[in-house]
């Protein structure tokens, strides 16, 4: 019934919009529960995915973030506690770890844990007392981790001071890596190796001083050439590269440089030669050479025999590091000290192996040599 003034239709509107009200609130809570519902699922496996990550990751020894630090670490430098591992020195250290296994990896300076626990804690004790033993481990893990290692920093500053020669003369390379250069005399010298050379030589006559082995970035321009006619006679010890245009290169852009601190080294260089390859190869006494084909590509390739590689044995680790360096400049070419045949030596043409006759004019030097 309808009365005057609306009374019954307004009600019969209020509860209408009660209803409609009603089962909108009901919905509301009801997906309010169902995300509820999902979300706790969801955080629940989050959690315990990262719980069984953060197992896994402890079972295969590699330690979250928060592990490492100095509520799990003790380290003692000399008997004395400190707050923070030391930097990389003349340091033997001794590891003991509770609920785990801990030892110190030289190369990569740090510590290596395994079959660790929630609980596991580790003593770190550094001191300098090192047996001879030790100190040599010292010193060949840090020339491995430099050797392997290329950075490609200007060290000119330790040239200048002369911190430089202690860093390889003492046989530590401190801030030594392979790629580092030295800029002096319009020239950027590159360090290609380190200590590669060491006791190569023989009998009594054998390089023992810690060096690294130069070259520079670009070849030396020049009207130069292996021999005055094209032949290979007198292999590549009678060249005249090697009588005459490498002593002039030493003298004129590398003793200015290098000074007293270029090594003298032995060499075993070929100095005849026998239808078409080498067929005679002696020591001599060398303070600048040629790289041969395995210095720079790590492999023969038109070499006539193994006497034109003597002790040049081993790819520079410039090279195997950073293969562009073998040719910065495309048209870069320059020559190297293995013979080919009787009227040739093996090249770097654009940074990939060939040869020239020997009297061909348009190649550049880019020797090496050693300073300690």
């Amino acid at each position: 019934k309808r009365r005057m003034g609306g009374g019954l239709l307004e009600t019969n509107n209020q509860l209408e919009r009660f209803t409609k009200n009603k089962r909108s609130k009901k919905l509301t809570y009801s997906v309010l529960g169902i995300l509820l519902i999902i979300g706790s699922i969801t955080l629940f496996k989050t959690f315990a995915f990262f719980e069984e990550k953060q197992e896994f990751n402890v079972l295969k020894g590699k330690v979250p973030s928060h592990w490492y630090d100095m509520n799990l670490i003790s380290v003692k430098v000399e008997g004395s506690e400190v707050e923070s591992i030391p930097e990389r020195g003349l340091y033997k250290t001794n590891v003991e770890c509770t609920n785990g296994y801990g030892e110190w990896d030289y190369n990569s300076w740090s510590l290596k844990l395994t079959d660790l626990k929630e609980n596991t804690k580790c003593n770190i004790e550094f001191t300098k007392n090192l047996s001879t033993e030790e100190y040599n481990k010292y010193i060949e893990a840090g020339k491995s981790l430099r050797r392997n290692t290329y950075r490609g920093k200007d060290i000119t500053e330790y040239y200048n001071d002369g911190s430089l020669y202690e860093m390889i003369s003492n046989g530590t390379f401190d801030d030594i890596y392979v790629g580092d250069y030295i800029v002096a005399n319009g020239v950027t010298w590159l360090i290609a190796d380190i200590d590669n050379y060491l006791y190569t030589g023989q009998d009594d006559n054998r390089l023992q001083k810690h060096h690294i082995t130069i070259i520079p970035k670009y070849g030396f321009a020049g009207n130069y050439t292996m021999n005055e006619t094209n032949t290979t006679e007198g292999g590549y010890a009678n060249s005249k590269m090697v009588q005459e245009i490498l002593p002039s290169i030493l003298k004129n852009k590398i003793k200015p440089v290098f000074q007293e601190h270029i090594l003298t080294y032995p060499n075993f260089l070929t100095d005849a030669v026998n239808e078409d390859a080498s067929s005679s190869a002696n020591w001599y006494n060398r303070q600048v050479d040629l790289m041969s084909e395995i210095n720079v590509l790590g492999y023969n390739r038109n070499s006539s025999n193994s006497k034109d590689t003597g002790i040049d044995s081993q790819q520079y680790a410039i090279f195997r590091l950073k293969p562009e360096i073998i040719g910065f400049n495309r048209y870069e070419i320059y020559w190297l000290k293995d013979v080919t045949n009787r009227f040739g030596f093996s090249i770097i043409f654009e940074g990939t192996p060939s040869a020239a006759g020997a009297d061909e004019t348009w190649l550049a030097v880019r020797p090496r040599f050693l300073i300690g």
